[in-house]
């Protein structure tokens, strides 16, 4: 048998990567960045297959990994390099033989994908590591000075799972993708359960968490949903029963209840959608079916988002392995809002398995409390608008506030989710929601319309339906107060209004930036504001996440899913295809790293001919080493305001003419496709989160005077999600220190970072590693 290789020189490692336990969309995107970021560190990667199971065989089981081996790996469901249960690994036996493979192919580092039983293998690998290799060597199986370079090992570990039921994080590679089948799954009973009027029982997984349960109720408008970390109360049948006839007494033809595999009630006796569809049609007497989900869930190509997150955590996963020490705590990468962190990966895995021990203890508050904070905001924000008819949350009289709700810039996915909770929210605070139909326009024009004006006050069964709901129920318009500021004044007047929630983008920033500039003249705009950013953009200044985002990334990544299927068809094609996004270049950015494109231009960089003439040799070199291979289709993306003279025609027919023919460039321009649309489940969930906070935001404003108001530079404020946090920023901050006015964007974008990482997984050249005349690659 050969000798181990020698260990590489310096910092440099042979690194690993496995999947293991249940598949998740998501995993191969995660392959690829550890096996392309490890590359450009200049390290081996190696691709372990069938998990487990191929660390303890080893053979042909560990392949070492090219650039190329994982294209088109970004967009496939499931794990292309295989998973399976590995009882031998749970035996000493089993990896000690696993050692032994490591060592004999020099592999130092190890990135394992799963879920929480796959990393406390992988945990109890490394703490037994040193005791292996000398067991190794008294047996003679190894000798000492072949273990010598490998006195320590490194191991990272990434959270493959769809349930999202690890601690520390707040989301799981694979969990939003399954959730959108979910979603999607709802969608369409809503419609034949709404022409039967019948009632339906969802099952969705999730044995010890009910995250894809409380999402898919918070997405969906369900009625009600049992949950294993919060069982409902000992009176649930009679407390179920009677939300469902009220909604059924107010109007509603449907009836949607979820139930998550594991759900019980507070004895720990199992609630099952049999018991739920029985008490349905023998109590309520409805035509009640069962659909249950069941690996539908877990197939289907990922999400926007958990290309995005895989990717991401891949990438940071090589970094961890090559800044450990042998006294690192193994780290599991998270991710906490919008920010990628490391945690401790046994910290992270005990708290997953205190809350089965919890919720077996019955103490459900501790099970609700191990979860992430994010997920109690959830459950709440579901409790309080599902039912708006809750006395105990109900404030004084004289606390009540009259709320307008105002839509403002171009449609984005979410913002009638957002409407719908902000309206439940009031009516079960006691307050009155008013809706001003169609922007600031309507507002002005169209408010005394008779027999209906365009200010109207709102009632539950007027948004109920809303929360699938793509486009502006209520209408949307650019214009903004200042093309009739003392219109808008009086009409604020008028109606009463001691509150403004403004939903929209860029244009809606503005409007707040007006109206606050205003209030030395117009006392009716001293009132306290919030403004919910909702653009596709993603250009609003406070906030890194806008509503909308998530939903037009979604469609582009369709798009270009099917475009580069186009692409690979042909062998040697390349699409350049033209996003939106105004002056930020953050969708197309996203998109780029969640399909693979070989090259983003963004309005932030701009376009330039040396640029291109790297690009195009790039090209050259690419297809001339192909040589026919599979998935071999190339994506450029080029966001709408990158440059003015190098368009995406100009650019396409630019390769086309550099091509020689040797392969063929078209152009794609997919519009308004990016707006529309139903709204992704993340889009649904953080709209009515946010549409929350930003009711209570408000409300904390009742009963002070408007001289206090004016006073309190947070009256006027924008909600965001920076970093970990989601943060209220005050109006009059934002605009002086944020804002870039002139490119209507942040002037510090937090995703330009993102840009590297696509350029060094697609491979295309750094500027200083080529001839600034021809655009070759120098030696």
């Amino acid at each position: 048998m050969p000798p181990p290789p020698a260990p590489l020189p310096g910092k440099k490692r042979r690194i690993g990567v496995l999947t293991s336990g249940g598949d998740s969309p998501g995993m191969n995107g995660a392959v690829r960045a550890v096996v392309r970021m490890s590359i450009d560190q200049d390290c081996e990667s190696y691709a372990i297959y069938e998990g487990y199971e191929g660390l303890v065989r080893g053979g042909d089981f560990i392949k070492k990994m090219g650039r190329d081996d994982v294209r088109g790996y970004l967009s496939e469901g499931g794990t292309l390099i295989g998973t399976a249960r590995c009882m031998a690994f749970m035996e000493r036996a089993g990896r000690l033989q696993a050692a032994r493979n490591m060592v004999m192919t020099g592999i130092d580092a190890l990135v394992i994908i799963g879920g929480d039983g796959s990393l406390t293998g992988a945990d109890t690998f490394r703490r037994e590591w040193s005791g292996l290799l000398s067991e190794l060597v008294e047996k003679k199986e190894l000798t000492a000075s072949q273990i010598e370079p490998f006195q320590y090992l490194n191991i990272v570990g990434l959270v493959g799972s769809i349930d999202n039921d690890m601690s520390s994080t707040d989301a799981t590679i694979g969990c939003y993708s399954s959730l959108a089948r979910i979603c999607d799954a709802v969608d369409c009973i809503d419609a034949t359960a709404s022409s039967h009027q019948r009632a339906f029982v969802i099952e969705v997984m999730g044995r010890h968490c009910g995250w894809l349960a409380q999402m898919a109720a918070l997405s969906t408008g369900a009625d009600f949903a049992f949950l294993p970390e919060k069982p409902p109360n000992e009176n649930w049948k009679e407390e179920m029963c009677g939300i469902i006839s009220r909604h059924r007494k107010m109007g509603k033809r449907k009836t949607i209840v979820i139930v998550a595999e594991g759900a019980h009630d507070l004895s720990l006796h199992k609630v099952t959608p049999t018991h739920v569809k029985d008490l349905l049609s023998n109590t309520l007497k409805l035509d009640t079916r069962i659909t249950t989900l069941g690996h539908v869930q877990r197939g289907g190509s990922p999400c926007a988002y958990d290309r995005m997150l895989s990717t991401l955590q891949g990438c940071e996963a090589v970094k961890a392995v090559l800044d450990a020490t042998p006294e690192t705590p193994t780290p599991v990468i998270c991710v906490i809002e919008n920010k990628i962190v490391r945690k401790p990966l046994i910290k992270a895995v005990e708290d997953t398995h205190a809350v089965a021990k919890a919720i077996e203890a019955k103490d459900f508050d501790r099970a609700m409390q191990l979860r992430d904070a994010e997920f109690s905001e959830y459950h709440n924000a579901y409790m309080t608008t599902t039912a708006t008819d809750q006395p105990e949350m109900r404030l004084p009289k004289e606390k009540h506030m009259r709320i307008g709700i105002i839509h403002v810039g171009a449609p984005a996915g979410g913002m009638n989710a957002a409407t719908r909770a902000a309206v439940a929210y009031c009516l079960t605070r006691g307050h009155t929601p008013i809706a001003l139909h169609n922007g600031f326009p309507g507002l002005c024009r169209h408010h005394d319309d008779q027999p209906l004006g365009s200010v109207r006050e709102m009632s539950w069964s007027d948004v109920e339906g809303w929360v699938s709901k793509g486009g502006s129920e209520i209408g949307t318009n650019r214009a903004l107060p200042s093309d009739d500021m003392p219109k808008t004044a009086y009409c604020f007047e008028k109606y009463k209004l001691n509150a403004l929630f403004i939903i929209g983008g860029f244009e809606a920033f503005t409007a707040v930036s007006e109206l606050r500039r205003a209030r030395p003249e117009y006392p009716a705009f001293r009132i306290p504001i919030a403004l919910l950013p909702a653009t596709i953009s993603n250009n609003v200044p406070g906030t890194e996440y806008s509503v909308g985002s998530d939903t037009c990334l979604n469609a582009l990544v369709e798009y270009c899913d099917a475009i580069k299927q186009s692409a690979s068809a042909s062998r040697r094609r390349i699409f350049v295809v033209e996003t939106q996004g105004g002056k930020s270049g953050y969708i197309a950015t996203i998109a780029g790293l969640s399909i693979g494109a070989l090259a983003v231009y963004t309005p932030e960089e701009g376009i330039n001919i040396r640029m291109l003439s790297r690009d195009i040799e790039h090209l050259r070199t690419s297809f001339a080493t192909d040589q026919g291979q599979s998935r071999a289709g190339k994506l450029i993306l080029r966001n709408e305001h990158a440059s003015d003279t190098y368009t995406t025609e100009v650019i396409a027919n630019m390769i086309r003419e550099e091509a020689k023919g040797r392969f063929e460039s078209r152009f794609a321009i997919p519009g308004h496709v990016q707006q529309g649309g139903t709204p992704s489940p993340m889009d649904r969930v953080r709209a009515v989160r946010l549409a929350v906070k930003c009711i209570t935001f408000l409300e904390g404003f009742a009963g002070k005077s408007k001289e206090e108001i004016v006073a309190d530079p947070m009256s006027m404020s924008v909600i965001g999600i920076k970093g970990a946090s989601v943060v209220f920023g005050p109006m009059e901050k934002v605009e002086k220190e944020e804002t870039n006015w002139k490119e209507r964007r942040p002037k510090d974008e937090s995703w330009l970072q993102l840009k590297k990482i696509v350029d060094t997984l697609s491979g295309r050249p750094k500027p200083g590693d080529c001839c600034q005349s021809c655009g070759k690659r120098q030696s």
